[in-house]
């Protein structure tokens, strides 16, 4: 996600605690001081989902590979009937 985005999505404030230490490291990354904490915490946490996300997609690849592609044949089938489901398809 580019900071464009990031910079133009509507957001609120929420209050969250983080250790003194981890802090410490936040204000003194380049970073934060050119862009502000909430800048480098809204792209750490868009940087962690992504990761997280792709690590997701290469356990279902190691599934598909290992022998257990059914269980994962199944899991798809059921993704793509519920976005299938909410396609609109145009009448002939």
């Amino acid at each position: 996600m580019n900071m464009l985005y990031t910079a133009i999505m509507p957001s609120r404030p929420v209050q969250i605690s983080i250790a003194e230490e981890l802090l410490e490291r936040i204000d003194a990354d380049p970073e934060t001081r050119k862009d502000g904490r909430s800048a480098f915490i809204r792209q750490a946490t868009v940087h962690y989902l992504a990761a997280k996300q792709s690590a997701q997609i290469d356990q279902k690849i190691r599934k598909a590979y290992s022998g257990h592609g059914g269980e994962l044949a199944e899991e798809l089938a059921v993704e793509l009937d519920g976005l299938l489901g909410a396609q609109e398809w145009p009448e002939s």
